[in-house]
């Protein structure tokens, strides 16, 4: 059982972030045990040319079993909206002889048992640290970056907007248990007890004293965990709503009355927009161009069928009154 113990102003530090170096580690738990995340398939059927011809070993020493990874390889987030270059160059700033002792802490079930590529490389943890840095930086140009993060990080943008909504109309309580149904909340305590086959569960007391709560979203954990440190702000990480929507294929036409009213391209994307997604995102999903989508958003959107806002340097699109009446 884990305790968060909220004091004074703490829950107005509790924030919310999405990590896309987080999500590039973590997909590597997909190529080493695809079966436990069957909404990845379709992507690793796609991408396995390109993974093939990465730095596989490396890569895959990265996973210990239980699929613990070393702590140094998921910075928390620093800021809601980190990029993969920012959070990358922290990786290449861990000091060298944090290496050891967090690969040790990942593999405690098989300590025996590093992997070869591991324990020559911890003979210059430096050399070795850069080495699984380039090969980050690879695995996510060459696999992720153009085609699987954008939708990845479509389905966490929907997760953070609907868990604003949840935090307005429910409260604090609404939210936090809205995140996993292990977490109760008592007014001061936020509880996160232990599912019944895990065997490895820490017990711990964490007093937030000021330092804020990250609450992190992914798509790759079947419940909420934690990172435990002393000097940094502690993280919970929690299983983003609709990941299953990651391997969805292009939607049909929708309804035969819809597509008649609207032609097939803007009947899709009004059911597309039930949550919220920007220009870049939707194309990626109905396999167009930016520009094809921009053009049918306007005519939706000066319809009255949507509504728009800004979030950063994206606009984002969502279904109005009037589109959900006609949507549904």
């Amino acid at each position: 059982m884990i305790e968060f113990r909220f004091a004074g102003s703490d829950l107005a530090r509790t924030s919310f972030a999405y990590s896309p170096l987080q999500e590039a580690v973590y997909s590597l738990r997909a190529w080493r045990e695809p079966a436990r995340y069957p909404y990845q398939r379709p992507w690793l059927r796609r991408l396995g040319p390109a993974f093939r011809r990465q730095d596989t070993e490396l890569l895959g020493a990265l996973i210990a079993p239980h699929l613990w990874i070393p702590d140094f390889l998921t910075p928390r987030p620093d800021r809601p909206r980190s990029t993969f270059a920012q959070q990358l160059a922290r990786i290449r700033e861990v000091p060298p002889h944090l290496l050891e002792p967090d690969f040790t802490a990942a593999y405690a079930t098989t300590p025996d048992r590093l992997p070869k590529i591991v324990r020559d490389g911890l003979a210059d943890p430096a050399a070795f640290r850069d080495r699984i840095a380039d090969a980050l930086d690879a695995y996510w140009y060459e696999c992720l970056a153009d085609d699987w993060w954008p939708r990845v990080q479509s389905v966490l943008e929907a997760d953070l907007t609907h868990r604003g909504k949840v935090l307005a109309e429910d409260g604090v309580g609404g939210l936090f248990t809205s995140l996993d149904g292990r977490l109760t909340w008592s007014g001061e305590v936020l509880t996160l007890v232990a599912s019944h086959n895990y065997r490895a569960w820490p017990t711990a007391d964490i007093r937030i004293a000021g330092r804020g709560l990250v609450l992190v979203p992914t798509l790759f954990c079947h419940g909420a965990h934690t990172m435990i440190d002393a000097e940094l702000p502690p993280l919970l990480s929690y299983p983003a709503r609709g990941r299953a929507t990651i391997s969805e294929t292009p939607p049909p036409a929708s309804d035969a009355s819809l597509t008649r009213l609207l032609g097939t391209a803007r009947a899709r994307l009004l059911r597309l927009l039930a949550e919220p997604a920007s220009t870049t995102e939707l194309a990626h999903r109905l396999d167009v161009t930016p520009g094809a989508v921009s053009q049918h958003l306007s005519i939706l959107y000066d319809a009255g069928l949507l509504t728009r806002t800004r979030s950063g340097r994206s606009v984002r699109y969502v279904r109005s009154e009037l589109g959900e009446r006609l949507a549904g």
